[in-house]
């Protein structure tokens, strides 16, 4: 009696099915890939190579191509080489291409010469879940990732790194000379050890050289840094303290079904540059007239809330906690409480400071406040180091009040944190270790927005079913 299910004898001839159709059931996501690429009018998105030429060799049509991508970013098979492998031996991607099978360098070159078309495919699924309906609510969640790229961190220079780079390589040099110099006040000493330490001399001052000349490329440089592997990566800081030289992703979610409806690929470190930015195109994807965005304290920038509301978008982030006065042991500004009526504000001791004049900082115009009665308050010390506290108005930090006022009503960091940091953790998985496989930001912007679309795809995939989903996207 078998105690083991037993597998087919392999020398066992048998009837396959008659056709490649038979394998694929109705609710296979390859389906969802076939019907919309097929929709798609690649001409007009911009894809190369659409029409054949009249001489030469036969040559692939982009939608297959763009097929065999898709599927390879649904299935986590970003490499062309290894796209090329499961061409000849997958099943659903036979079905999906027609038992095509192109080599690897006709796929990396249809990745890398058609960026932006790629990029317009990702926002025409959005479009499509836009005309479904999808985007009900008009709120939005804005994150932003730092990414991998290829470019290890001895290949990254900043000004930091050299100088601290130039003084373990002068230290050793030193080192070498001290002992060359011990070397010849000893009588006796091993001509080969001598030799080995003028070598590694030698060796330490070209190294010297070369960081110097390295220091005049990072100082000429628009950001005072320089990559040798991709020249367009950066460094960044990481959560951890570890650093990374990488790309900063932006995306804005969807809070209700966490599709991605806008995102950016940059080299900028710092996030609040991206908010306003990131939530006009997140408003232009969901077709609303009016939005909500919330993101967290490292998008927190008064000129970009205040352009946000001039685009009838309504943007929530925390203030973040930096105030030197703070930090030495005394108030902050905002202990200070402004009485708009009165255009004054109100001191911890009870005082009112009021408007003397207006000046320009940094193109802000700014509006100045204080009191005459500091030099005899008993809180001075715990106020200012000065002869009276001086508290700074901008022209339109009443926005800003009116946000952090309705912040405080609102559990808005579980409104961002649910739908934004999915997305990113589901992402990174997909992509490795190793992040982005492409180098250059035109490039690397191409293989996230694969990544965004295949995202996409599969959530609307999950929301809706395979077969309800190829009816929609036939029916728009």
């Amino acid at each position: 009696m078998r105690r083991f299910v037993e597998g087919e004898d392999r020398s066992q001839q048998a009837l396959l099915p008659a056709s490649l159709e038979d394998y694929i059931d109705g609710e296979n996501p390859v389906r969802v890939i076939d019907a919309f690429i097929d929709e798609l009018n690649l001409a007009e998105l911009g894809f190369e190579r659409v029409q054949p030429k009249a001489t030469g060799r036969p040559a692939y049509h982009p939608s297959t191509l763009l097929k065999i991508y898709l599927y390879g970013y649904l299935n986590s098979i970003q490499s062309s080489r290894r796209l090329e492998r499961e061409a000849g031996r997958n099943v659903e991607l036979m079905w999906l291409t027609g038992r095509l099978a192109p080599d690897f360098k006709t796929i990396a070159d249809f990745r890398k010469d058609n960026g932006p078309a790629i990029q317009a495919v990702c926002g025409k699924f959005v479009d499509l879940c836009r005309e479904l309906g999808i985007f009900v609510r008009a709120i939005a969640a804005i994150d932003g990732a730092r990414c991998i790229a290829v470019n290890a961190r001895v290949k990254n220079f900043t000004k930091g790194k050299l100088k601290r780079r130039v003084g373990q390589v002068e230290a050793s040099i030193e080192h070498y000379l001290n002992a060359l110099d011990n070397a010849d006040r000893e009588e006796v000493v091993a001509e080969d050890k001598v030799a080995s330490m003028q070598e590694k001399l030698a060796a330490m001052k070209a190294k010297l050289a070369e960081l110097k000349q390295r220091e005049a490329e990072v100082l000429a440089s628009p950001h005072h840094q320089v990559s040798l592997t991709d020249p367009d990566s950066r460094s960044m800081a990481t959560s951890h303290d570890i650093g990374m030289v990488g790309y900063n992703v932006q995306s804005a979610v969807d809070t209700e079904y966490r599709l991605i409806v806008s995102h950016e690929v940059s080299n900028i470190v710092s996030d609040k540059v991206h908010l306003s930015r990131q939530a006009a195109k997140a408003k232009t994807a969901m077709g609303r007239d009016t939005l909500e965005v919330y993101a967290d304290r490292g998008y927190f920038s008064g000129v970009e809330i205040v352009a946000c509301k001039t685009n009838d978008i309504t943007a929530f982030a925390p203030k973040p906690l930096t105030s030197n006065s703070r930090a030495a042991g005394r108030y902050g500004k905002d202990e200070f409480t402004y009485i708009a009526s009165e255009n004054v504000y109100r001191c911890p001791a009870g005082e009112k400071l009021t408007y003397r004049f207006e000046n320009v900082e940094d193109g802000r115009t700014l509006h100045s406040y204080w009191t005459t009665t500091c030099e005899t308050c008993h809180l001075k010390p715990r106020c200012t180091t000065g002869n009276m506290r001086r508290i700074k108005r901008w022209e339109h930090e009443s926005v800003i009040d009116d946000m952090l006022d309705q912040l405080d009503k609102r559990d808005a960091m579980t409104v961002r944190r649910r739908p934004v940091e999915h997305p990113f953790g589901t992402i990174k998985a997909w992509m490795g270790a190793t992040h982005f496989l492409m180098k250059g930001l035109k490039n690397v912007q191409t293989e996230m927005s694969l990544n965004v679309l295949a995202y996409n795809i599969k959530r609307m995939f999950a929301i809706m079913g395979a077969r309800s989903l190829i009816a929609a996207i036939k029916a728009t």
